[in-house]
């Protein structure tokens, strides 16, 4: 009897990496209300308003 793999097939992107953040609820309804209206999910948005933040090209 062969096994087959289980769990969730393996994207092109794959993110390895996990981060936890703590905020208010006013906060975090903000981002419920963000998500539910684009659409998309919570990690998602997060992600795209990190990529918004400019680069710093000097180091002050």
């Amino acid at each position: 009897m062969i096994l087959k793999k289980m769990g969730r097939p393996k994207g092109d992107n794959n993110k390895k990496i996990g981060y936890t953040i703590r905020m208010d609820e006013a906060t975090l309804r903000r981002l419920e209300l963000y998500c539910k209206k684009m659409g998309m999910l919570k990690s998602q948005a997060i992600r795209e308003a990190i990529n918004a933040l400019p680069l710093e090209e000097n180091n002050k």
